[in-house]
């Protein structure tokens, strides 16, 4: 077993975070989930500073996710899923517990995808520096996207309440 392996399953609610996000399905989620603990397995040799495992960790997940969506999006008529989303919004917003938690999540769904990325890592207490250097962009850019997907947010939030 690699040393820095114990860290990694203390960042796992984090990749499991992100999973959430770009995914609804469970199965789907888990399936997601072992694809990024392979690769970080995986990569873990190459990893030069144990500080930045975190950041290694979410960077292999949100590129995987956008994979994800990316590869759904080329299947045909998701219209129903977007409303699926949108039901889910509605019904979160008036059920107890995890209400919020899952309405950011869904409502997550419906903004793009590189506005996505951007505020999920910026959830995950990640700066825009770091932001910026996990998606090879710039932190101009990173700004750009995360007024966005906020301003997206805002919209999804006011349209059903």
């Amino acid at each position: 077993m690699h040393p820095l392996w114990p860290d990694v399953q203390l960042h796992l609610p984090r990749v499991w975070r992100a999973v959430r996000a770009y995914e609804r399905d469970r199965g789907a989620q888990e399936d997601l989930v072992q694809e990024v603990l392979l690769a970080v397995w995986q990569g873990l040799p190459r990893l030069r500073d144990p500080a930045r495992l975190p950041a290694y960790m979410l960077r292999i997940a949100h590129n995987l996710g956008a994979s994800h969506v990316r590869q759904a999006v080329r299947t045909p008529d998701r219209s129903h899923l977007d409303q699926e989303a949108m039901e889910s919004i509605a019904d979160a917003a008036s059920a107890p517990g995890e209400a919020d938690t899952q309405w950011l999540l869904d409502a997550l769904r419906l903004i793009p995808l590189p506005q996505r990325q951007v505020l999920l890592l910026q959830l995950e207490g990640f700066d825009y520096k770091e932001i910026a250097e996990m998606l090879g962009i710039s932190t101009d850019n990173v700004g750009v996207r995360a007024h966005r997907a906020r301003k997206a947010l805002q919209e999804i939030h006011d349209g059903h309440q």
